[in-house]
């Protein structure tokens, strides 16, 4: 044998003994068993917030700082209810398991073989207070892990996105107040009685735009930022004391006021988007999440700079958080939740992604967003519970 046949044959061999080592060191999961020391967590997660999740510096921090590495699983905060929490439930973990499944063979978190998760990562807080209750079997709603610890970790409030002409037109209306370079809604029952009404908009000036005043947002039937709207707007009707008496009483004028929306896309980074390509004559006012806007300047930044000037963010008095909540079902997942609060995670979660963190939204510096911001939110309303939320969304669905 020469020496050039043999180095070849020896290559040959070397990447077939490669091949089998890399087929080898992966668990079921897919994940490397030959990871050093790391911890592999799996988490259930929530949208709204992918890009954070898998931002490769705050995986390097809690992979160097913490030894955790993490598999996020995208799951709707419905199906977390109504589904059997496992990564067979989304065609993960086990095949054979997952097919069964697909078939109509029935799984719980407590049967043989499952893949289960160390923690659920929701996107809309009601849906961690609910899932902290035990199981409502004849909703047909599946076994639950108990819970260790949990709680709220990243927020972002509602606002409402605008354009300059039509800010100061709801300032001259009394609506709005510009406060330390911040445009707060101050009168939010008179803006809802102006679309209750059917006041146009050249009513308040505003005589380049047609039709009647409207503020457009998601869904609430089908999307967790639209039903979170309209918890917040049933709240102002309540005077923030939403009970049995006046909720029969305003579900009518929350009804009028989705029927007078009109057309409603179902995820807010469409919304968004339509804000911004169609400008004040297409979108006047939108309702999204303080976090859209900062996730855009910090990801668009030539496109942002040609708007910034001409946008307007006003914060409603008060808002609600949408509050995306870590659930902790074993001590790995204790252990990621205490990793999340880390202070460097914190600034990554503001400074790219917009999303605050702390009771009133944290302590960061917001001074160089370049549009009104508030350091902090204090005035807010409490989420409302479940309960509750699905009597405004049936409401809203009958005919």
């Amino acid at each position: 044998m020469n020496k050039k046949t043999f180095i070849g044959i020896t290559i040959f061999v070397v990447l077939i003994l490669l091949i089998i080592f890399i087929k080898v060191s992966k668990d079921k999961n897919g994940k490397d068993i030959f990871s050093g020391n790391l911890t592999t967590i799996y988490v259930a997660a929530g949208g709204g917030k992918e890009d954070f999740l898998a931002d490769s510096d705050v995986k390097k921090i809690l992979k160097n700082k913490y030894k955790i590495e993490v598999v996020y699983d995208t799951w709707s905060n419905g199906k977390t209810i109504t589904k059997p929490l496992i990564r067979e439930s989304v065609g993960l973990g086990d095949s054979a398991i997952a097919r069964e499944i697909s078939e109509g063979e029935t799984y719980t978190i407590n049967s043989s073989g499952v893949s289960k998760y160390d923690a659920l990562f929701t996107s809309d807080q009601r849906f961690y207070d609910y899932y902290k209750l035990f199981p409502n079997k004849e909703l047909g709603e599946s076994d639950r892990y108990t819970v260790l610890d949990g709680g709220l970790t990243l927020n972002t409030p509602i606002v409402i996105y605008s354009w300059r002409e039509v800010v100061d037109a709801l300032i001259n209306e009394k609506i709005v107040t510009l406060d330390n370079g911040v445009y707060y809604i101050t009168d939010m029952n008179k803006l809802i009685n102006y679309i209750l009404t059917g006041k146009k908009w050249k009513d308040i000036g505003l005589s380049n735009l047609y039709g009647t005043i409207n503020i457009a947002s998601t869904d609430p039937v089908t999307s967790s930022p639209g039903a979170t709207y309209y918890g917040l707007l049933l709240s102002i009707l309540s005077e923030s004391q939403v009970t049995s008496e006046n909720i029969e009483k305003n579900l009518p004028k929350l009804k009028e006021f989705y029927i007078k929306s009109g057309y409603m896309n179902n995820t807010p980074a469409d919304l968004f988007e339509r804000y911004l390509k169609t400008g004040m004559g297409g979108e006047p006012m939108i309702v999204d999440y303080e976090k859209s806007m900062i996730d855009f300047a910090n990801s668009s930044p030539d496109a942002f700079n040609q708007v910034k000037d001409e946008i307007r963010v006003l914060y409603p008095t008060p808002t609600i958080w949408n509050s995306h909540c870590f659930t902790v079902f074993t001590e790995n997942g204790k252990k990621l939740y205490e990793a999340l609060n880390d202070k460097e995670i914190g600034q990554i979660a503001w400074s790219k992604y917009g999303f605050r963190t702390g009771v009133t939204g944290g302590t960061y510096d917001v001074s160089g967003i370049g549009i009104g911001v508030p350091q902090s939110i204090t005035s807010t309303v409490s989420s409302l519970k479940m309960d509750t939320y699905n009597k405004l969304i049936d409401y809203l669905k009958e005919n």
